[in-house]
């Protein structure tokens, strides 16, 4: 009996440091995501103004000099079409470091940058599916790109597979993310309730509680990983 005890009081113990761990770690994330918001606001609102009010005089030059200087033309154009190419760049990257990108554009949207910014990385097949009548809400939408990202990397980092898909739709009455590759795969049950398993799991555990989203991953030996979750399709 007293062993039972033991073990019922260290599993309450391991979940209570795994809590408190992710709580750090989310306080850290938060802080982190507050620096790259200000960071994608100088790029956006001040760096590409800049670049963008270089533009319009190089144009303003080219019509004020083009009867003295009959090249001019050309060489203004080269240059508008390389500034251009760097705003689009600055843009890009302002969506991806600013947290809020899918609050700003949709989850399809944000999903779609942070599936090709996995591509860059990832040695195999990447694919994303989203279907344009799950339109997920707010904080469920924000929840969804962070168990993407989260196990995302743990598909670049540690599947050691040849394809992935995220897969975003609605089942019935609910709305459902699901992340899937065919590598090695895991022991589900030594490592989602486990913090030496992986911080990455842990933090998807805990943003799925906070969410109230049911999170299940189900992972077997050479042939890969599903991570599932899901919430309400509540009508508006």
């Amino acid at each position: 009996m007293s062993r039972i005890v033991e073990s019922r009081q260290s599993g309450q113990s391991d979940q209570a440091v795994q809590t408190l761990l992710a709580q750090k770690l989310v306080a850290l994330i938060n802080e982190r995501e507050r620096e790259l918001t200000r960071v994608s606001r100088v790029l956006h609102d001040k760096v590409g103004q800049v670049l963008s009010a270089l533009g319009l005089q190089l144009d303003v030059m080219r019509m004020d000099f083009q009867d003295q200087a009959p090249g001019i033309g050309e060489r203004t154009t080269e240059m508008q079409q390389m500034l251009e190419e760097v705003i689009g760049e600055l843009r890009g990257l302002s969506y991806e470091l600013n947290p809020s990108v899918v609050e700003r554009a949709g989850l399809p949207f944000a999903l779609n940058r942070l599936v090709g910014r996995f591509r860059e990385s990832y040695r195999g097949t990447l694919r994303l599916f989203v279907d344009s009548a799950a339109r997920v809400p707010g904080h469920s939408a924000a929840t969804f790109y962070k168990l993407a990202e989260f196990a995302l990397d743990n598909v670049v980092q540690h599947s050691e597979s040849t394809y992935a898909e995220v897969l975003v739709r609605q089942v019935r009455d609910r709305f459902v993310l699901e992340v899937r590759d065919n590598g090695r795969g895991f022991e589900v049950a030594e490592t989602i309730d486990n913090v030496q398993g992986g911080l990455g799991l842990l933090l998807m555990k805990y943003y799925a509680s906070l969410e109230g989203m049911r999170l299940t991953i189900h992972s077997f030996a050479g042939k890969g990983t599903i991570v599932k979750a899901s919430c309400p399709a509540r009508s508006k």
